[in-house]
């Protein structure tokens, strides 16, 4: 009997500078044209704070300090998305700006700085203004 494939691990960054968060738009499926948080899959052998610290690079060519899990969601589609899975298990990360502008790779269309209040006019993801709300309290000072 051949191996089931297994959910696939991602993870995400919800990356705040001076007060503002960055969200982007997604250019192709799953979610594409909605506004999400830069991230993706975890390679074997690295750490979730390595992944995301490499997608965020990749996605953004932005340096950034992560602090800590913000959450969980879980993307379960109809049908597979070209060679990738169903099933993503994506953990978003609380995570400061510490250098870089803005560079987008070609998964991702648009991107912006913005207040979390801003964020509740966009298509989004599911969740995700949820998500930023728990990362910013995880960088708020106690």
């Amino acid at each position: 009997m051949p191996p089931r494939p297994a959910p696939e691990l991602a993870v995400s960054a919800a990356i705040f500078r001076s007060g503002n968060v960055l969200v982007v738009r997604r250019a192709a499926a799953p979610a594409k044209g909605l506004w999400t948080l830069p991230g993706g899959r975890v390679e074997i052998g690295e750490t979730l704070v390595e992944a995301v610290r490499r997608e965020v690079m990749e996605e953004t060519s932005l340096t950034v300090e992560v602090a800590g899990l913000a959450g969980y969601r879980e993307i379960i589609l109809s049908e597979a998305v070209g060679p990738r899975g169903r099933h993503f298990v994506i953990l978003p990360f609380a995570a400061r700006w510490v250098a870089g502008e803005v560079t987008l790779n070609d998964e991702l269309s648009d991107g912006h700085w913005m207040p979390i209040e801003a964020v509740a006019a966009l298509p989004t993801t599911e969740g995700l203004l949820e998500i930023l709300r728990q990362a910013e309290r995880l960088l708020s000072p106690a």
